[in-house]
């Protein structure tokens, strides 16, 4: 599991600066992402640093697991019920449609949720700064938090695990 650890910087240098000390404390290019006002995100930051707006990803992944698992337990009793005749094929069968149900289930309702981290730090988005976004071994981004506000980022109260992709 990776940790997200959450940085307010009050322009794009800034944010920028802090990523570049992300980056040279070992962080990988991939875990660093940003949000900032829409204007501010539509005139000055790459699509690749974008956070999204939704839940949308780890609803799905969440709903594909859990749909997984359901499939899975119901393709189990199934094949322990012989006069039902499940076989082993009809398990595996009842497992990809759990998955793939809850897949789509749960991506529907995601996409309807806002970020956890826009909500909560709706008044520093709100105000003109960029949020850095880390995500990493809790290690790692704790040697590396000294660098990152040495370059002017303060770290906000927000840490969550992320599963990794």
């Amino acid at each position: 599991m990776k940790t997200r650890h959450v940085f307010t910087t009050p322009d794009l240098a800034t944010a920028q600066a802090a990523m570049d000390a992300a980056l040279a404390a070992g962080v990988e290019d991939e875990d660093i992402l940003l949000i900032a006002r829409s204007d501010i995100e539509l005139d000055s930051i790459p699509d690749e640093r974008k956070e999204a707006d939704t839940d949308f990803m780890p609803a799905a992944l969440r709903g594909a697991g859990y749909g997984g698992a359901a499939g899975l337990l119901a393709g189990v009793v199934a094949v322990a019920m012989t006069p039902v005749g499940f076989s082993l094929a009809g398990t595996a069968a009842a497992t990809v449609a759990g998955a793939v149900v809850g897949c789509w289930a749960s991506a529907l309702v995601g996409s309807s949720l806002r970020d956890p981290i826009r909500v909560k730090f709706d008044q520093e988005i709100r105000q003109g700064n960029i949020l850095v976004i880390i995500d990493g071994d809790k290690t790692l981004i704790d040697a590396a938090e000294s660098r990152i506000t040495d370059t002017g980022a303060r770290l906000l109260p927000f840490e969550s695990l992320k599963a990794m992709a």
